[in-house]
């Protein structure tokens, strides 16, 4: 499991597993930026930085899959 992870970080930043790095740096950018300013809306409306982690790391995760549905590997 270790060795696939492994190989394909190495293809990932020599640029040879994505079709598209574009779109899959857009994707990535909306999702974490969307991930952060419900971070910050979150803690500043409830005061609690535990719940406010959960609830835009539920977001960010429900969001992403549709941000990258698209994703082609070479």
């Amino acid at each position: 499991m270790l060795e696939v992870a492994w190989f394909s970080s190495k293809l990932l930043f020599k640029g040879k597993l994505l079709r598209n790095p574009g779109y899959f740096m857009r994707g990535t950018t909306i999702g974490t930026s969307v991930g952060l300013l419900l971070l910050a809306g979150l803690w500043h409306f409830t005061g609690s930085l535990g719940l406010s982690v959960a609830g835009s790391c539920l977001a960010t995760g429900f969001i992403m899959p549709f941000l990258l549905k698209d994703v082609k590997m070479k």
